[in-house]
């Protein structure tokens, strides 16, 4: 039975909010107006990179894009000492509503992107299946290692973020988990997918132009 459209929308769309959009014009929002390397300092205080998808060296184009939108605009131009003169921004009146808008689809949808990994294993190579254990294994590894990593980068960062921003960073920690854990049972039924790919592949080499799957 195929999914219906709403549970195709759920899993394989995302809601296409910008994270970078919502950090910037509700910087702008709450605390007036800034400069681009008040922004970058901003993110680096609060270790964004921690804990959302947003890259700090991305701003400053950011800033231009939301600029050229009218929904942040040029109030004042400010220099001190021999550094370059820097532009300071607030954010409209589009750009609040954006953001209300921003923050309703963010805090509302939810994003739950496809991994490639699934549709690899359901394409498997027929010659290459006792790798299978040895490449899910280095998989587990890997998700380990990346799940060590982060813990250690959110002890680090701890009493610099405030009790939202730690509960945000142990739901990327979470989800590492969730992933391992998935992972550890898909281990142990790899005898069995390789025994069924086996026995499918035997079947349909038996039968030249019929397809082995089943039909939609």
């Amino acid at each position: 039975m195929r999914p219906t459209l709403a549970l195709q929308d759920y899993f394989c769309k995302s809601n296409g909010v910008s994270s970078i959009r919502i950090f910037i014009l509700g910087s702008l929002e709450q605390r007036g107006s800034m400069h681009g390397h008040q922004l970058r300092l901003l993110a680096e205080q609060e270790h964004v990179a921690l804990w959302t998808d947003i890259s700090v060296g991305g701003l400053y184009g950011a800033i231009r894009r939301l600029a050229a939108e009218n929904l942040i605009e040029q109030v004042r131009v400010e220099q001190a000492g021999s550094y370059p003169p820097r532009q300071i921004w607030s954010i409209t009146s589009a750009g609040r509503e954006t953001l209300a808008g921003l923050r309703l689809r963010a805090l509302s949808d939810i994003v739950i992107k496809p991994d490639p990994f699934d549709l690899a294993m359901t394409r498997l190579d027929p010659h290459h299946l006792a790798d299978l254990p040895g490449t899910i294994a280095a998989r587990i590894a890997s998700l380990s290692a990346l799940l060590t990593e982060w813990e250690a980068r959110a002890a680090a960062a701890a009493r610099y973020l405030t009790v939202c921003e730690k509960l945000m960073v142990k739901h990327r920690v979470d989800r590492l988990r969730a992933e391992i854990t998935w992972h550890q049972k898909l281990a142990t039924q790899l005898p069995d997918i390789i025994a069924d790919e086996q026995a499918r592949k035997g079947h349909a080499a038996s039968r030249p132009g019929t397809p082995d799957r089943g039909a939609p």
